[in-house]
């Protein structure tokens, strides 16, 4: 099923700005928040979906690229490490916890109704930063989409202690802090009066545990470089400077945070004979003038293959011939651009004296000079009448 549009989602104008997407999205998260809902699955989807926009929308080079590509530059395959979306209760906790007021630690509702007893639900640790790759596609593989698999050196969890950072389990107490909630309140004064915040705990950093005796492996960081080999499938029709994302492939939290994601940019390489422009591709033909003049057949070559196209007689610098269907993908939708063959009069450098003769004997006929007020348009004028 398509993903609706993220200004619909959260009811805002393509216009809005951060302060009305920001505040919109307090509304409807607010309003679907499972502890309000509980069992109530339909809400907790929509909660989910408006978490997901937002996620986009009050990130301006997310939502730039959401502007210009649609839902394939922000998002692909859900869940499973895929490109951005399945967000989980932790990461919308961990990631937007401020919207509420609450610092990422819980619930909303806790400081407005005195809620407590979702330590489940709270985000612990420290969140991983997040890793940025470069991949480098040809225009074959922009063309069909393909599957890259690349060795990322990054931040994983400790396999001796498994990211806990302590010696064993023995090693492992509960915060005395927070006991254990991962969290403590804070009443602050302001001209409205006091008011009621969760933090994140100082101690324990939001674990909930102190650690008594540290792991050998990682020194009681929980967590130790490594290569990893990551699969990423990348859609059909990207372009230079598109960014994707891997949810969770990035680097691995601390203390039981959640791990960071993988931003990938795209890179194209210059192909050897075609031009892209959005999702046309433009070859550039160089025939000779008497094949010009005379008509021809040539082969061109095209992202699938060499193709047979006819020159008909009399055909001029400049001509713009088109493959339909034989451009890219569209990375929004499902039709394909064409591709444009660009006719380019060869003129020979050096003549013989025979080659001279008969050109000078050409340039004397009547068909062979322009027509008085006849000139040719220019390119560019060519090129407005023909996409008009």
């Amino acid at each position: 099923m398509a993903k609706r549009d993220f200004y619909e989602i959260l009811g805002v104008e393509r216009s809005a700005d951060d302060n009305t997407i920001k505040k919109s999205y307090r509304k409807i998260a607010m309003k679907y928040h499972p502890d309000r809902n509980p069992g109530d699955k339909a809400a907790e989807e929509k909660f989910k979906e408006a978490a997901e926009a937002y996620e986009i929308l009050s990130d301006k080079d997310k939502r730039a690229r959401y502007d210009r590509f649609g839902h394939a530059g922000v998002s692909g395959n859900a869940g499973g490490g895929g490109f951005q979306g399945g967000m989980t209760m932790e990461d919308i906790f961990s990631q937007f916890g401020d919207i509420f007021g609450d610092g990422g630690g819980g619930s909303p509702f806790d400081s407005f109704f005195g809620g407590g007893g979702r330590s489940s639900r709270r985000a612990r640790g420290q969140r991983g930063s997040n890793l940025r790759i470069k991949v480098s596609l040809t225009l074959e593989e922009i063309a069909n989409g393909v599957t890259k698999k690349i060795k990322v050196k990054k931040q994983v969890a400790c396999n001796t202690c498994g990211g806990s950072g302590a010696k064993d389990s023995k090693s492992v107490s509960t915060c005395t802090t927070c006991r254990g909630q991962g969290y403590v309140r804070q009443v602050k004064s302001t001209f409205l009066g006091q008011m009621q915040t969760t933090v994140s705990c100082p101690t324990c950093s939001g674990s909930g545990q102190m650690v008594t005796a540290s792991c050998s492996s990682c020194k009681g960081e929980g967590r130790q470089y490594a290569e990893e080999t990551i699969e990423i499938e990348i859609p059909a029709g990207v372009e230079e400077g598109m960014q994707l994302s891997m949810r969770g492939k990035g680097n691995s939290g601390a203390k039981g945070g959640s791990n960071g994601d993988l931003l990938i940019n795209i890179v194209e390489k210059p192909h050897e004979t075609l031009h892209r422009d959005g999702a046309n591709l433009i070859y550039e033909l160089y025939i000779n003038f008497a094949d010009a003049a005379l008509g021809t057949s040539v082969e061109v070559p095209t992202i699938d293959g060499r193709v047979k196209i006819k020159v008909p007689a009399g055909t001029q610098a400049g001509k713009m011939f088109r493959l339909k269907g034989k451009g890219l993908p569209s990375v929004q939708s499902y039709g394909k651009g064409d591709q444009l063959i660009h006719i380019n009069i060869w003129t020979p450098k050096e003549l013989n004296d025979e080659e001279r003769k008969l050109l000078e004997r050409m340039r004397e006929l009547p068909n062979f000079s322009p027509k008085p007020g006849k000139s040719e348009k220019g390119f560019f004028d060519r090129m407005r009448d023909y996409f008009s």
